[in-house]
């Protein structure tokens, strides 16, 4: 198994363009795992900088979600994978469960856990070395309404199972790398 590096922060922290440097610096091919959908105006315009923003011989797989069983059907080769991030990928998964101001809580927890399991057996299984970004979102206020704080309660437990798996943690704060975990770099 190739090591598993997670790095953590708020919005705008710095996380992407952190794992990008590390993912750059290991002289490794990169996969690039984009799991933003672009909904809006705004979000095709922040979809279309990140793409400018990655080095063109990186391989980019945009993955929504059930990215393990993408990736068995359809194998990168590459000596690093770069997930960004796990946020949107809960977000993604969360929303095939929520009609209107109804979310199944219930069926949302299973598919994430399936999701972040499938993921952590899939990278285990590979020689490849990944980097994992997501936003720790438990830091702020309680959201005000049900799907905030479903939303909050399940990307905090995908960060516990990634982080606990994780050879080393990072947590972004003002664009400065702080290791909480493994590597002290």
């Amino acid at each position: 198994m190739g090591r598993l590096i997670f790095i953590l922060g708020g919005a705008r922290s710095g996380k992407s363009t952190y794992a990008q440097r590390l993912a750059e610096r290991s002289g490794k091919s990169v996969a690039y795992i984009a799991t933003a959908q672009a909904g809006d105006d705004e979000m095709s315009a922040r979809i279309t900088k990140h793409r400018a923003d990655r080095p063109a011989e990186w391989t980019t797989l945009e993955i929504q979600q059930d990215i393990a069983a993408y990736l068995k059907g359809h194998p990168a080769q590459a000596g690093l994978y770069l997930l960004d991030c796990v946020t949107l990928l809960v977000t993604n998964i969360l929303f095939q469960h929520t009609a209107g101001e109804v979310t199944d809580e219930q069926k949302a927890t299973v598919a994430i856990k399936e999701e972040v399991g499938e993921l952590l057996a899939y990278i285990r299984a590979q020689k490849a070395d990944w980097i994992v970004v997501s936003n720790e979102v438990g830091l702020g206020l309680v959201p005000p309404y049900p799907l905030g704080r479903i939303y909050r309660d399940l990307l905090g437990m995908a960060n516990q199972r990634l982080a606990a798996a994780a050879d080393e943690v990072y947590m972004l704060m003002a664009g400065i790398p702080v290791p909480i975990h493994g590597n002290r770099e």
